[in-house]
C-alpha cells in the first residue's frame, strides 16, 4: 500500500479567494460536495491570494493555520476547493499530519460511490487510475531506495517502476473493456439513427433536477435526491411526442465547474449520447442565485465534449421555490420556444414542455392524399399503426382514398420500408 494517511470523515475545508476569475470556486458548492461524499465538516479555513504558492498552494503561514485547525478540531482530512499538484499535496500532508484531498479527488470519490452499472464502474476506475498515476512519486517512502548486501544485488526494478507498470496494464485492460461497451452503445445508436428516431438528452448543472424531470416524464423511477451527482449512470427511455412519434429521452451525469479532465475523458462513451442528440434539454435550477454562472459552466463543458453546436431548449426548473413565477414558454423572434418554466417536483408546466418538444422536433407536418390499390393493404395498415389517417373512402374501382397527416420522420421511414410503392400512391402533397 501507499505510505498515505488513512481516509477520514471529519474534514477541514480550505477555500482561497483568487483575484483571477478563472481560479474562483464556490465555497457553498464545496460544502455540498463534501456532504454528498458522506464527510462531516468540522472547520473552514479561507483567505485571499493572487496566485497559488508553489510549495503549499496557500503559503507557509496559511498552511500552518490549516495544520493548527486540524489539531484543534481533531480533523482527519483536509479538503481543498482547488486542484493541487502532487508535490503540494505531499507537502501539505507532511505539515498537517493527515490526508489531504483536492477538488478533483473529492469528485472522483463521489463518482466511485454513485457508479452502479458495469460501464460506470469501469469509467470511474479509469479516471481514478489516471489521477493516481501522477501521484506515484514518493508514495512509497519506505521503498524509495534499493538496498545492497548479500542476496540483494542484481537486476531488478524499483517499486515506482513496478507500480507504473501495473497501473499501465490495468488502464489498458479497462480501456479494452470500455471499448467493447462503447461498441454496443454505438450499435444501438446507429439503429436509432437508421430508424430516424429523435434523441433528446437532458443536460445541466448537477442537482438542477434532471433526474426528477426524467421521472416526471417517463415514470422511470430513477434515483433522485437533493445532493450533487445523485445519479451517475445514463438512463434511456422511450417517450411519445405529439406529431413526432416515438422519441428517446436520455438522462446523463450532471456537470460541475472545472469538471476533471480525467472524468471527461473516461466518460467519453457516455457523453456520446449528448454529442449525437437531436435536441439538448438544458435543465437550470432557476432558484439558485448563481444560475447564470451554472449555465456558463455547462456551456463550457458542452464545448469541451464537442456538443456546443447541438440545438438546445432551456428548462427553467424549480419555479415552485420562487414567488410569483408561473409555468410559461418563452419564444424567440421567429416564434420558436427557447425556454420553458416549470417545476419537475410538482409537475407544473410539464405539459408546456411537451408542446415545446413538438415545436422543436416535429418539423414540417405533411398532409398527403393517396390512392391505394387493393394490393397495398400493408401500406394502409402502416398508416393505421401510426394513427395518422384523417379521412378514408373508396372509389368505384375499389381503390382506397386516404387523407393522412404525418410528420417527416415517419414519412421517411415508410418510404424506406416500402421502397417506392408509397411515392406511386401519392396524388396530392401539401
Amino acid at each position: 500500500m501507499f505510505d498515505r494517511y488513512e481516509a477520514g470523515e471529519q474534514a477541514v475545508l480550505v477555500h482561497i479567494n483568487f483575484s483571477d476569475d478563472e481560479k474562483k470556486e464556490d465555497l457553498d458548492e464545496l460544502k455540498l460536495l463534501v456532504s454528498s461524499a458522506g464527510v462531516t465538516t468540522v472547520g473552514e479555513v479561507t483567505g485571499p491570494r493572487k496566485i497559488p504558492h508553489a510549495r503549499y498552494f496557500v503559503g507557509t503561514g496559511k498552511a500552518q493555520e490549516i495544520a493548527d485547525a486540524v489539531q484543534t478540531l481533531s480533523a482527519n482530512v483536509v479538503i481543498f476547493n482547488h486542484s493541487l499538484t502532487p508535490a503540494q499535496q505531499r507537502n501539505l500532508e507532511a505539515i498537517c499530519q493527515c490526508l489531504v484531498l483536492d477538488r478533483t479527488a473529492l469528485i472522483l470519490d463521489i463518482f466511485a460511490q454513485r457508479a452502479r452499472t458495469y460501464e460506470g464502474k469501469l469509467q470511474v476506475e479509469l479516471a481514478q487510475l489516471r489521477f493516481m498515476s501522477t501521484r506515484l512519486i514518493r508514495g512509497w517512502s519506505h521503498l524509495d531506495k534499493q538496498k545492497g548486501g548479500v542476496g540483494m544485488r542484481g537486476p531488478g526494478e524499483t517499486q515506482l517502476e513496478s507500480d507504473r507498470r501495473l497501473l499501465s496494464a490495468r488502464i489498458t485492460a479497462i480501456k479494452g473493456r470500455l471499448a467493447k461497451v462503447a461498441k454496443q452503445r454505438d450499435q444501438g445508436r446507429r439503429a436509432r439513427q437508421r430508424a430516424e428516431v429523435p434523441t433528446v438528452s437532458l443536460v445541466g448543472y448537477t442537482n438542477a433536477g434532471k433526474s426528477t424531470l426524467f421521472n416526471q416524464i417517463t415514470d422511470a423511477g430513477v434515483y433522485a435526491a437533493d445532493q450533487l451527482f445523485a445519479t451517475l449512470d445514463p438512463t434511456l427511455r422511450q417517450i411519445e411526442i405529439e406529431d413526432v412519434g416515438n422519441c428517446i429521452l436520455a438522462d446523463t451525469v450532471g456537470f460541475v465547474r472545472h469538471l476533471p479532465h480525467d472524468l471527461v475523458a473516461a466518460f467519453k462513451a457516455t457523453l456520446q449520447e449528448t454529442r449525437e442528440a437531436t435536441l439538448l434539454l438544458h435543465v437550470v435550477d432557476c432558484s439558485d442565485e448563481n444560475y447564470r454562472g451554472n449555465i456558463e459552466a455547462v456551456q463550457r463543458v458542452l464545448t469541451d465534449i464537442d456538443a456546443g453546436d447541438v440545438a438546445q431548449l432551456t428548462i427553467m426548473n424549480k419555479i415552485d421555490a420562487l414567488d410569483d413565477v408561473s409555468p410559461r414558454i418563452d419564444l424567440d423572434d421567429e416564434g420558436k420556444p427557447t425556454r420553458v418554466w416549470l417545476s419537475a417536483q410538482t409537475g407544473e408546466g410539464v405539459e408546456l414542455l411537451f408542446e415545446a418538444l413538438t415545436a422543436h422536433l416535429s418539423g414540417q407536418i405533411r398532409e398527403l392524399q393517396l390512392v391505394l390499390p387493393p394490393a397495398q393493404g400493408k401500406l394502409r395498415a402502416a398508416f393505421y399503426a401510426l394513427n395518422c389517417i384523417e379521412s378514408e373512402s373508396y372509389d368505384e374501382k375499389g381503390d382506397c382514398l386516404l387523407g393522412i397527416r404525418i410528420n417527416n420522420v415517419d414519412l421517411s421511414r415508410l418510404r424506406k420500408q416500402f421502397d417506392g410503392a408509397l411515392e406511386a400512391c401519392i396524388v396530392a402533397n401539401k
